[in-house]
């Protein structure tokens, strides 16, 4: 019998969510084995159902939905019903035939109109920039992205949903683009310029900072999966986004005027100073100590919360997975997203940096980390409460109860597998707890529970907090 629920993650073209339900089919009957709550929260973000409940149509149907979970890059729902998943149909051959999808193409014609215009645009600007957004991935144009950085002598930027799919080793890579949050020094140089390209934006609450982003709309040139949008107009369909990357990085005059502003501007920023042997662990201490651990083999999981903002600002190394979540703000989506991505990058160890509150709603999935043998390492932030969200709507229902996370984990354990656990409260404990996560404890899964001061929050959450409660608390429009 399938599983409840299974999370199949892709590195290279998005994570696909396979969800099977398995139910009874009796008659007309259709009577699912655990709660409609779950479904329905998951359907509103799916891009196809197939509720198989008839074997005449069962292969059309699971073809369909796999066809497009690997054509789209979106998520599929897959219901197969208990009594007839074991079953034979002639419309199953017995041996596998190996799926075709066809290829998508871009219209010729509109593709050479938009690449006129947009070279045009960019071409007449003085400073022009480029921001990476996060349907990089959908679209499958990140080396497009990257090829159209090389030629244009742009400076570039990401957008925090887009973390990982640009290389940050590039030397005119000026980190991320996110309003009043933005890297040092990369808000200044993107909200001048006078010619800005967006290629596969997302402008939520979120990514705009409670909408208080300084973009003007005349000045972009926005590219989108299949469209492209140039200024106020003209707007281009049936564009694929790598054919029009491609092609525009042949048409652009190389402007490196922008980057040469950076230059002047930029000041590195600086480490933050070793804490006294006995003082209590700070949060920007612990970042300091996980930049290090970093390289090509290891990818990095940010959850919801002020992990968000730390996490945006270690540099990743050529080949450091990172994955972020920031669409719908899911609390605890990180553990899942652990265990999904370990499973299928066998080559990289994770790292997982997760609040205590995100981590109560999805701790169990550690015990199948543990069935998988994987060597995760889980650096669990407790800091007693929901720390973000006190920043956006405080209220008691933001203080929780406090957990033994470490105990937890060893009951999980149970003496079967390879677990280690550690509770760390100064840098000194810290440095001990990762160095025997990366020596002798390398091939275990390693839970770092980091206990810190409920009020130790990056600067950036503060200002992005007071932001989109601004915009959270706003009168509304009226009718």
């Amino acid at each position: 019998m399938l599983p409840d629920h299974h999370l199949l993650p892709g590195t290279a073209t998005g994570t696909v969510l396979v969800l099977r339900l398995c139910c009874f089919v009796s008659s007309n009957t259709y009577v699912p084995l655990f709660g409609c709550i779950l479904v329905k929260l998951c359907l509103s973000s799916l891009h196809v159902q197939a509720i198989v409940n008839n074997l005449d149509d069962a292969h059309e149907q699971i073809d369909t939905a796999i066809a497009t979970a690997l054509r789209e890059s979106k998520p599929v729902y897959i219901s197969v019903s208990c009594n007839l998943a074991g079953l034979t149909h002639p419309t199953f051959s017995r041996e596998p035939v190996p799926m075709f999808i066809a290829p998508r193409v871009s219209n010729k014609q509109n593709l050479e109109y938009a690449v006129e215009a947009a070279a045009e645009f960019l071409n007449k600007a003085v400073k022009p920039v480029m921001v990476g957004g996060p349907k990089i991935r959908v679209a499958k144009a990140k080396k497009a992205f990257a090829g159209i950085a090389d030629a244009s002598g742009y400076p570039f930027a990401v957008m925090p949903a887009a973390k990982g799919l640009v290389p940050e080793h590039h030397p005119r890579f000026i980190g991320t683009y996110w309003g009043a949050v933005s890297t040092t020094f990369c808000a200044e140089i993107v909200e001048s310029a006078d010619a800005y390209l967006f290629a596969g934006p997302i402008f939520n609450d979120y990514s705009s900072v409670g909408y208080s982003l300084l973009l003007k709309r005349e000045k972009a040139v926005i590219v989108q999966p299949d469209r492209v949008v140039v200024g106020n107009g003209p707007a281009f369909g049936c564009i694929l986004m790598p054919d029009f990357l491609r092609a525009l990085a042949k048409r652009l005059n190389r402007n490196t005027t922008a980057y040469d502003n950076y230059r002047r501007i930029f000041v590195p920023d600086r480490d933050p100073p070793n804490g006294k042997p006995d003082e209590p662990l700070r949060v920007n201490i612990l970042f300091k100590h996980i930049k290090e651990m970093l390289s090509g083999e290891t990818a990095v999981i940010a959850e919801t919360g002020d992990s968000w903002f730390n996490c945006q600002k270690l540099k990743l190394p050529d080949g450091c997975g990172y994955e972020f979540q920031m669409q719908y703000g899911s609390i605890g989506w990180s553990v899942g997203a652990t265990l999904g991505y370990a499973q299928a990058a066998k080559d990289k160890r994770v790292i997982a940096c997760i609040g205590d509150g995100s981590f109560q709603v999805t701790a169990q999935d550690v015990s199948t980390m543990l069935r998988c043998g994987q060597n995760n390492v889980i650096f669990l932030i407790n800091n007693g409460g929901y720390t973000i969200e006190v920043e956006i709507h405080d209220g008691p229902y933001n203080v929780i109860k406090n957990w033994d996370y470490t105990g937890l984990v060893d009951a999980i354990h149970n003496s079967h597998g390879n677990c280690w656990t550690k509770k760390v409260r100064t840098e000194v404990e810290l440095k001990e707890a990762i160095a025997m996560s990366t020596g002798a404890k390398k091939n275990c899964l390693c839970f770092i529970e980091v206990i810190v001061h409920k009020d130790d929050t990056s600067k950036e959450l503060l200002e992005w907090g007071s932001r989109v409660s601004a915009a959270n608390s706003r009168p509304p429009n009226p009718q």
